[in-house]
């Protein structure tokens, strides 16, 4: 057995008061994101927790990358015949979360996910780089494979193939848009008395603020 009851760590870095957050949740993560950016230790601060419900009926949390956000939501990009993908054709409810442990920092977003217009996922497609385009059609994401070579054989004939042609965005790959019903934010402070303000969205598409008791 794997004891891990003497886990300590004191959250002592920051606080999350009332006299210093936004009218709205966009505008406060944007300042957070960019101090995570600019003075935390985190490889991948766009990294983030995707949560769906699967079509068995169970959660399913999986870490995606955020590419971009605006005041209308957060926007990732997939394979929408993953398991992910169809999890949310299923049912769009879904919770992204994000970690920045070198801030003692986190965001939870609840939302709605739909598909962005094919031609903005077509514009990001053709920004990334080959090998990632090329990953993008060779695999058939969530699907079983008999093995690693079989998977690296496709590649090596799309390489081929390839040839400096256009690699054009495959129909079954591109964004979602999460526009967010409830965003809290979370920051450590010491003896687990942590702040926690929450943003709920409002028919009138003005944002109910409250602090949640840790």
């Amino acid at each position: 057995m794997n004891d891990l009851s003497n886990y300590r760590k004191s959250y002592e870095k920051s606080e999350l008061l009332e006299s210093n957050i936004t009218e709205d949740p966009i505008n406060l993560f944007n300042r957070w994101f960019h101090e995570a950016e600019e003075f935390g230790s985190d490889s991948e601060v766009n990294a983030m927790s995707l949560a769906t419900i699967g079509l068995d009926g169970f959660p399913k949390a999986r870490v995606v990358l955020l590419k971009k956000f605006t005041e209308e939501g957060f926007i990732f990009y997939t394979n929408y015949n993953s398991e992910k993908g169809k999890a949310i054709a299923e049912n769009p409810h879904v919770c992204l979360s994000f970690f920045w442990q070198s801030m003692e920092r986190q965001v939870i977003i609840k939302g709605i996910a739909k598909k962005i217009d094919p031609n903005s996922s077509d514009v990001y497609f053709e920004s990334r780089p080959d090998g990632s385009k090329m990953g993008a059609i060779v695999s058939e994401q969530s699907e079983v494979i008999p093995s690693r070579d079989f998977l690296e054989k496709k590649l090596k004939v799309l390489e081929n193939d390839f040839d400096g042609k256009v690699m054009l965005r495959p129909d079954n790959w591109g964004g979602f848009l999460v526009t967010p019903l409830e965003v809290e934010f979370w920051q450590g402070r010491p003896n687990r008395l942590h702040d926690r303000i929450r943003y709920k969205s409002k028919s009138d598409f003005t944002w109910e603020i409250d602090r949640l008791s840790p």
